[in-house]
């Protein structure tokens, strides 16, 4: 009789998790020695380099990774002061919170207070002739284009990404990946991500597929037709519970999903037995939270903040927020790309490491014209960090976008061409590229033809659906008294 090969489900096995935990708690100063060296005697192996498991199952670990799992966790980090999760704390960190903005740029309060939100500017107008109505067409065209162009790339290293796109004479890179002309041996070498190769190179898009960077947009949406502007952490947790599959999540937002069933209650769904609680999951949820609070990046910011917290902290948290407070400014069609990124900053702990890497990010890009070796600057100063992890992430992000300075085609392939998670920077640098655009007509057809205007997706109720019909919805919101 055959034994059944067991279940190897990734990024939640106890025996996986610990040197990823290792690995954040190097990154943020707590004194791990005796753990590591518990966990080398007893064989224990390091993180994943890449994906979520390790290659042989090691069940017998389990009980002292669970053991070192709960001890890391409790020891203090010297950046708790400068790297605040809680809202007040994290708030008095922040000089320059944001005021509220009106679309034509009039200030509206100071948006400081923790209670309830100030007044919500003025839209010009709740229907069709709305110009927001536009600009979030083209911002979810523009997070589908950026997510598509970095799916077939991603997980690979930056060397293979300029590889695979010089063999095709696509480099800089300007247009969709493809296989046709890579030699064989380079294919072989760095062979296109396996989830994605069948519905992102050039030519086999068909509509835009199932991803998590479209699938939480869509769950944000669900939350704020549901709960409102007003809606809990508590909210977020059973609206996934209700429409999320658990095998669409990864990361930390799977490690919630679990705390969850566990009966682990938010926030800490977040912080229990989670390394990945500083990894970019947060940021790819707060489009809709900026996109539905023009004028108002601190109340985006706030949203983000609540949604975030289910399985993030620090900067993790922050990356959301940052991402949130940005789009609340781009949506108003008032700002440019850099008034975008400043705003965002304002709504992050400003000695954070996120902070840090964010003007890191800008300064370089301003300082040198050629993008190649822009990001071979941010690789040298954040390559010690995982791929998945915030602070890298946002550094590449806000150094592409203010390269590119708010041209749609450079910007969401800046943000692709420089690795890292390559559809998620993506789709975020299309997102605000698009709202800059203003209106999908303005954004190449090469880009948006071949979505189809289509999204396939398990959320319920929105497979299939057209990027057209997600605007209204979207819209509607954003204009909800």
């Amino acid at each position: 009789m055959t034994t059944p090969a067991p279940v190897r489900l990734t990024w939640v096995q106890p025996e996986d998790l610990v040197g990823h935990e290792l690995r954040q708690a190097a990154e943020d100063g707590r004194d791990a020695r005796e753990a590591a060296a518990r966990w080398h005697a007893a064989g224990g192996p390091p993180a994943p380099s890449a994906a979520g498991a390790s290659p042989v199952p090691r069940p017998g670990l389990r009980p002292l990774a669970e053991e070192l799992l709960d001890a890391l966790a409790a020891l203090p980090t010297p950046l708790a002061s400068e790297e605040p999760t809680d809202l007040t704390a994290l708030m008095a960190t922040c000089p320059d919170w944001p005021s509220v903005h009106a679309p034509d740029g009039r200030g509206q309060g100071d948006g400081r207070a923790c209670g309830p939100a100030p007044a919500r500017p003025r839209l010009p107008g709740a229907g069709e002739d709305d110009p927001l109505l536009p600009r979030l067409h083209a911002a979810w065209l523009g997070r589908a284009v950026g997510c598509l162009l970095g799916k077939p790339v991603e997980k690979l290293p930056l060397h293979g990404i300029r590889a695979l796109a010089r063999a095709t004479g696509n480099w800089p890179l300007s247009d969709w990946f493809t296989a046709r002309g890579v030699p064989p041996a380079l294919l072989a070498a760095h062979p296109w991500n396996r989830r994605s190769a069948g519905t992102s190179l050039a030519e086999n898009i068909d509509g835009m597929p199932e991803d998590d960077d479209l699938n939480y947009p869509l769950l944000g949406l669900l939350l704020l037709r549901r709960h409102g502007r007003e809606f809990s952490t508590a909210d977020v947790a059973r609206l996934w519970l209700d429409e999320l599959p658990a095998g669409r999540t990864f990361t930390a937002e799977r490690i919630a999903y679990r705390n969850l069933l566990d009966g682990v209650e938010p926030p800490l769904t977040a912080s229990r037995r989670n390394p990945f609680r500083e990894w970019i999951g947060a940021q790819i949820r707060a489009d809709v939270h900026g996109w539905t609070r023009p004028g108002d990046p601190g109340a985006a910011a706030r949203q983000a903040h609540r949604d975030a917290v289910l399985t993030h902290t620090g900067n993790g948290v922050y990356g959301a927020m940052f991402v949130a407070a940005a789009l609340a400014t781009a949506a108003t069609g008032t700002a440019d790309v850099h008034e975008a990124l400043a705003t965002g900053l304002t709504v992050v702990p400003p000695r954070s490491r996120l902070a840090e890497a964010v003007r890191f990010g800008i300064a370089a890009a301003r300082e040198t014209r050629d993008f190649d070796r822009v990001v071979d600057r941010l690789h040298a100063a954040f390559g010690g960090y995982h791929w998945v992890h915030a602070v890298p992430n946002a550094a590449l992000l806000a150094a592409a976008l203010t390269h590119a300075d708010g041209d749609f085609t450079r910007s969401v392939c800046a943000a692709v061409s420089g690795g890292w998670d390559t559809d998620s920077n993506g789709a975020t640098a299309g997102s605000v590229a698009g709202l800059l655009a203003g209106h999908p007509d303005r954004l190449p057809e090469r880009w948006t033809s071949p979505l189809k205007n289509r999204l396939s997706t398990s959320v319920p109720s929105f497979d299939g659906i057209g990027f057209d019909a997600l605007a209204a919805l979207t819209h509607s919101e954003a204009v909800r008294p």
